[in-house]
């Protein structure tokens, strides 16, 4: 009874902070369960279907040891054709390649992921395209998966589930394993859930991706002439082809059991600048689709998107409560906030750490990030007109995707204080 009198007095001292968080918390945990609820009722497609494929992979200053790794998993799902297209300064990766007979290579001097893409789908005669990072591995039934949901003739893609692979092969360094934790959330919630309600997922992810050949073939001018605010769009490239895919009328699907394992930058730096990079991506397709309104043939997608672009903003009311707490010197409301932090966050995060019980150990780290991360996305939003691969030695200038030294590439933009 004495806990119960405490708790009400903490709530009426309290109630101009707690009112306003308290609103915003039960409107992210109703957004969630919206999410939740239908990936419950989620489940992969399987029949006998098969068809003629073909891996595109565009190539450029990747990990040699990585390359030929990823390489042999791609030949031991036995397709049609693997396509490498690699770009002329990258002699290492190319030579590689070569040693394969199963590997057509096509060098290229464009500088630019997109067009290596739309290279290597030009020369794509089977039905379906496989779009794969150079540095993704592949478990050994990841393409008869893929193919089976291309039975329903109204799908136009198909997407995988993406975990970590260390960028050492060995251990995963703090955040390379924050970056696993991200991407178990999105396949968690998000992805089963606007695939299972409208079959309509707003990015396959350009880690793997398959497509009908035909159709990626007649979208090559949309996809390589994009523009936002008159710039010259240079990354996006997975977002983009989704986005065309939902537009010309198709659906796209995740088949979340075909399982692929991809490389993430191992240090802060390099995670901050892939976060905004992919946030800058995100907010320009989602807002050009929300704009257009063709994004509303998809009702659930659509109410997604909205929920995505804000969400980031409404979290920012969390430390601004927290830091007012600890001003006025209410330590029972600052414990309060904590413990509440730690539990919502390891609910929503629950089948990242059944998967990786060790990682209970760096939730307080986490539950951290998911506020910087709203900063980073307000200034992702902020600078959206800004275009940089961190990968590539390629830039925007004077509207054109061009290649640059790394030192002009780095100097392109400036670095996020947010």
């Amino acid at each position: 009874m004495a806990y119960i009198e405490s708790l009400f007095n903490l709530i009426v001292t309290n109630a101009f902070l707690l009112i306003p968080i308290g609103a915003l918390g039960v409107f992210r945990w109703i957004m969630w369960l919206a999410k939740r609820i239908p990936a419950l009722f989620y489940r992969p497609i399987h029949n006998d279907y098969d068809t003629t494929a073909t891996i595109v992979t565009p190539v450029y200053n990747e990990d040699p040891v990585l390359f030929r790794k990823a390489i042999e998993s791609w030949i031991a799902n036995k397709p049609d054709r693997i396509i490498a297209v690699v770009d002329v300064t990258d002699t290492t990766c190319m030579a590689i390649a070569a040693e394969y007979p199963q590997v057509d290579v096509i060098p290229i001097d464009i500088p630019g992921k997109r067009a290596a893409l739309a290279v290597g789908v030009d020369a794509t005669t089977t039905e379906i395209v496989v779009l794969v990072d150079s540095d993704v591995i592949w478990e050994p039934d990841v393409l008869k998966k893929v193919k089976m949901p291309f039975v329903d003739p109204t799908i136009g893609g198909v997407g995988t589930r993406q975990n970590m692979y260390p960028s050492d092969g060995v251990r995963a360094t703090l955040w390379e394993r924050l970056a696993d934790i991200y991407l178990d959330i999105r396949y968690a919630d998000e992805v089963p859930a606007t695939t299972r309600w409208g079959r309509a997922v707003s990015c396959l992810s350009g880690r793997t991706a398959a497509y009908r050949t035909e159709l990626l073939q007649k979208l090559r001018e949309p996809f390589l002439n994009e523009t936002f605010w008159g710039t010259h769009c240079m990354s996006g490239d997975d977002k983009r082809y989704t986005c065309l895919v939902l537009q010309n009328g198709y659906r796209t699907w995740n088949q979340l059991d075909a399982q692929v394992y991809s490389t993430f930058k191992p240090d802060f730096k390099g995670f901050r600048k892939q976060r905004i990079r992919w946030s800058r991506n995100s907010f320009r397709s989602d807002l050009r689709a929300l704009w257009q309104g063709w994004i509303w043939n998809y009702p659930y997608l659509a109410f997604m998107l909205i929920d995505k672009t804000i969400a980031p903003f409404t979290l920012l009311v969390g430390p601004i409560v927290f830091a007012l707490a600890i001003w006025l010197g209410n330590w029972d409301l600052v414990v309060a906030l904590l413990v509440w932090w730690h539990l919502s966050r390891a609910i929503k995060i629950l089948p990242h750490l059944r998967r990786r019980p060790q990682d209970w150990l760096i939730l307080p780290i986490f539950v951290v990030m998911t506020y910087y991360m709203s900063l980073v996305k307000a200034y992702a939003l902020f600078t959206i007109r800004e275009h940089k691969w961190l990968t590539r030695a390629v830039a925007v200038v004077d509207g054109e995707v061009k290649r640059v030294s790394e030192a002009d590439q780095e100097a392109s933009i400036p670095p996020a204080t947010a």
